[in-house]
């Protein structure tokens, strides 16, 4: 027994994991934009384990007939597909594989290549039917067997099937997963709906409705109706309460009354009512139109939801669930249940498959039986956090009775996607809880030179859309106005401060918070809320902004990338942001997460040195890469990484090497980054960031109130508002000044720089994955206490 211990925690090479394994990968059931990414990391990272990698077409049709539609798959295979919307492979509804003797087929068909792993990516049928395939496993080896199909030796090479199942559905209808693979890119399509229609739609005072998909699950609907601050949301999880014709006419009427041009009404395709009967967007507009006799137009969405390319969120969720799914599959033994792979929060995590069904499973029982709250807390955290938040924005009017808080609300550092969607909830969360809301223009200089006024409801309506920042933004920090800001805060009488930006935002905080000890008025509670492109804020694994500029690089890399099609081979060498404005800041998670969404050769990087060694490690990569049918190579290079190594001196130093091989082209993205309309992901974050940091500003200015005055000087009192894994905490400034780099601007630990190596891998590195933090398995299901 000492022996077999000794054997187990020996270090695995994860180069010689796979070595006589073969692993089999289809697709099935609807298409989900980011199939493609999880396909071509599956198979690279199956090669890069030493195991044979195969396709199987046109899903388990694919499989049951065998023969062509199960190819073996090489590295050069899945090249230039990474941007591609849709499945490849092909995906099929089949029904031979739901009969015995079509999975029978089936087995066969592995058999005879000796696959015995097969990684799924589809929905929960696909998935279930996985499952099932997998526990008749030795039953479909006998029946083979006696018919003399198979002989006693290749079942006994083949005795067990592992499987391991990725989700890819635009509905995100899976319970244990927050994302599945596609809801993002769907998303993104649903928003550019909307933000065109909204633009027809105001010029004209009009009621628009859109239909989205989603016959089970509410969640498409849900998300878009935050994101663009719908007046209405019907969902399958929640039906309105009776009666709702009339407050619904109620809401409009009020909304145009206080001046809103547009009303918007989302609605998923497997909306009910309380007695079961679907509410569809005729019967909406027919009641609007009638009653109110606005002007109403419908728009159905149907299947541009699932088309276009897919959004750098889901290519990297594709590309890392690629990764874990090898892993879990080669890790796996006859008593490891079968798994799926997700994220979440930005953890890799593998789930029970049969516990996730069962939970899906049991939200649309608890929705048939009319267990409507158990339905969206079954759905689970994301989705419920949704759906409070909707809730709290929408459904209420403001009360009579006022608080007598005023809550200042300010932009600091350079302007990002999604500022305005906090503002805009901040300010609306505060008014809802009587407080009255204060709007200082121009960051910590407005706060010094007095450019303090009074919001209203009314006056952020359609910011969610809007890029940059509304409020205007500047990078001055306080300490050099703080006599100033503390007599505008006496003067304006503020009793609570938010503060959204970059770095600038932290360390300004930073020295209000220092400052307090000399000026009581600075003795306030304040809150930070990240949100910066550089993704830079010590203690914060996101920040708001970040994902809209990661989208802008990954599309223009795909342009950059398809304008070089039909000629001879050639390698792009692009340069990304780091910060902005200033002169050392060398944050490099844009080049690192661009990189894994565009395909990316390398991305050179400030936190990870590099040298002489490795540029040529590099080229000589490319080089050979080049020689087979790959045309294109793509070097991504933060723009701080290296003050000697510049973009310029790389493009030299390739465009010298790649002679008679490649030729070189060089972009510089610049400030392009830093614009466009904010991703749904953005206005869904700065939505829930806004509204969150308000309530947590209510609590604390319950707790500072002492002697008819509010008094805060207490670490605790000034927070930066974090996303830590997969919560949001409120974590004391003073208590991350530790783990700040403020010299080179960025925190001291950062977690994407584990995604690195998946990077390499991808790239076609033989380098060495460290396997000991894989994700362990989690239970979903809670157990249940006996009562």
């Amino acid at each position: 027994p000492g022996h077999l211990n000794m054997q187990r925690s020996a270090p695995v090479d994860p180069t010689k994991m796979g070595v006589g394994k073969a692993i089999a990968v289809l697709t099935s059931g609807g298409d989900a934009q980011g199939m493609n990414a999880a396909v071509r990391a599956t198979v690279r990272v199956g090669i890069y384990t030493g195991a044979k990698v195969y396709f199987v077409h046109e899903g388990y049709q694919g499989l049951v007939d065998g023969g062509d539609n199960i190819r073996q798959a090489t590295w050069e295979s899945v090249s230039m597909m990474l941007q591609l919307g849709g499945t490849v492979i092909g995906s099929a509804r089949c029904q031979d594989f739901r009969s015995k003797e079509g999975r029978a087929k089936a087995a066969c068909n592995l058999v005879k290549l000796g696959i015995t792993n097969l990684c799924v990516i589809g929905g929960d049928g696909s998935l279930t039917g996985a499952n099932e395939f997998r526990n008749e496993w030795s039953e479909l080896l006998q029946i083979l067997l006696k018919a003399g199909k198979i002989t006693a030796e290749e079942a006994k090479h083949s005795s067990h099937l592992n499987i391991v199942g990725m989700v890819g559905s635009i509905d995100n209808d899976f319970c244990g997963t927050d994302m599945t693979i596609g809801t993002d890119s769907a998303l993104h399509r649903i928003m550019e709906v909307v933000d065109a229609i909204t633009t027809t739609v105001q010029s004209h005072q009009r009621a628009f409705i859109l239909e989205v998909m989603g016959r089970h699950c509410g969640y498409l609907a849900l998300v878009t109706a935050l994101a663009c601050g719908a007046d209405w949301v019907f969902i399958p999880e929640m039906p309105p309460d009776e009666g709702w014709e009339d407050h619904l006419c109620r809401r409009l009427t009020y909304q145009r009354s206080i001046g809103n041009r547009l009303n918007v009404i989302i609605v998923a395709e497997g909306a009910l009512d309380h007695h079961g009967k679907p509410i569809t967007c005729d019967i909406i507009k027919n009641l609007v139109t009638k009653k109110l006799s606005f002007d109403t137009r419908a728009t159905i969405l149907g299947h541009v939801q699932r088309g276009g390319t897919p959004s750098a969120f889901d290519r990297i969720l594709g590309s890392r669930m690629g990764v874990e799914a090898v892993m879990a599959l080669l890790e796996a033994t006859p008593d490891t249940p079968a798994c799926v792979v997700s994220l979440s929060g930005n953890m890799a995590v593998r789930l029970p498959l049969m516990e996730c069904v069962q939970v899906t499973k049991e939200v649309t029982k608890a929705m048939a039986e009319g267990r409507f709250e158990e339905a969206v807390k079954l759905r689970g955290k994301s989705f419920e956090n949704n759906w409070n938040t909707y809730k709290l924005l929408a459904h209420v009017t403001a009360p009579d009775v006022k608080s007598n808080i005023n809550i200042a609300i300010m932009n600091v550092g350079a302007p990002c996607a999604g500022m305005n969607a906090a503002v805009r909830s901040a300010i609306r969360i505060g008014i809802l809880q009587g407080h009255s809301m204060l709007a200082v223009h121009d960051g910590f200089d407005g706060l010094a030179h007095g450019a303090i006024e009074p919001m209203t409801w009314g006056y952020v309506g359609g910011w969610t859309g809007k890029g940059g920042s509304n409020l205007g933004t500047k990078r001055s920090l306080p300490a050099r106005m703080i006599e100033e800001i503390s007599l505008n805060i006496a003067k304006f009488n503020i009793h609570a401060l938010v503060i959204i930006g970059g770095f600038e935002a932290f360390v300004g905080g930073l020295e209000l918070v220092t400052a307090r000890e000399k000026y009581e008025e600075l003795c306030i509670p304040l809150v930070v809320i990240p949100a910066t492109v550089s993704n830079n804020i010590p203690g914060s694994d996101f920040s708001i902004g970040a994902d809209t500029a990661l989208n802008t690089i990954t599309t223009t890399c795909d342009r950059i990338k398809q304008s070089a099609a039909g000629t001879k081979r050639r390698v792009f060498i692009i340069e990304t942001m780091g910060g902005y404005y200033s002169n050392n800041n060398m944050c490099g998670y844009l080049a690192t997460m661009a990189g894994l969404a565009a395909g990316a050769d390398a991305a050179y990087i400030y936190e990870e040195q590099f040298g002489i060694h490795d540029l040529e490690t590099n080229v000589e990569h490319l080089l050979e890469k080049m020689k087979t049918t790959v045309k294109r190579g793509l070097i991504l290079r933060n723009e701080k990484c290296n003050a000697n190594y510049t973009t310029d001196f790389i493009f030299n130093l390739y465009s010298e090497e790649g002679k008679g091989v490649f030729d070189c082209r060089k972009n510089v993205l610049g400030h392009m980054q830093q614009g466009g309309t904010p991703t749904p992901f953005d206005r869904n974050f700065g939505t829930k960031m806004g509204a969150k940091a308000v309530l947590w500003l209510t609590e604390k200015l319950k707790e500072c109130y002492r002697h008819g005055r509010i008094f805060a000087n207490t670490p605790d009192s000034a927070c930066v508002l974090v996303m830590k894994k997969r919560a949001t905490i409120f974590q004391p400034l003073s208590d991350l000044k530790e783990d700040t780099d403020s010299e080179h601007r960025i925190p001291k630990t950062q977690w994407w720089l584990k995604l690195r190596p998946i990077l390499k891998i991808l790239a076609k590195y033989k380098i060495s994955l460290d396997t000991s933090e894989t994700a362990t398995m989690e239970h979903v299901i809670k157990k249940r206490g006996t009562v």
